[in-house]
């Protein structure tokens, strides 16, 4: 099996389910500059993104595509059914996704690109990461 890289610079053999948002987000930068949308509409990032880009984030070695600032990052969130509430759909650090991967059986990972400047927000890439082992249905009580 190929070792895949996101762009939050993960590099996992058991990344599933890859799909990358480049088109769309070229397609929203092209629309901006071509004076179809608002800075306002693309720029739109809510508060809790913001501070989960500046407590989470990890920068990325390329400017803000909107403002040009060298203050980019992604922000890494999992979402799934093996954690529990307070915790599913938490920013974490890229280096947690491997302890992750082989302790759960299966969750998504959402990786955004945020710009705390002119509040740029994009999805840049969504995978299913796990150990693949079949999920045990828990006891109703």
């Amino acid at each position: 099996m190929s070792r895949r890289s996101t762009p939050a610079g993960v590099l996992d053999a058991s990344a599933r389910g890859v799909v990358d948002y480049a088109l769309a987000k070229r397609a929203a930068l092209f629309d901006l500059a071509a004076g179809r949308t608002r800075q306002a509409d693309v720029c739109d990032a809510q508060t809790y993104l913001l501070r989960a880009a500046h407590y989470h984030g990890e920068p990325l070695d390329r400017p803000c595509p909107v403002c040009r600032h060298d203050r980019l990052t992604s922000v890494t969130y999992t979402y799934g059914d093996c954690f529990r509430s307070d915790v599913n759909g938490r920013a974490r650090r890229s280096d947690e996704l491997g302890a992750l991967a082989r302790e759960f059986p299966e969750f998504a990972v959402y990786v955004v690109e945020v710009c705390p400047e002119c509040r740029w927000n994009h999805l840049l890439t969504s995978y299913v990461l796990g150990s693949g082992e079949p999920v045990r249905k828990r006891a109703r009580s």
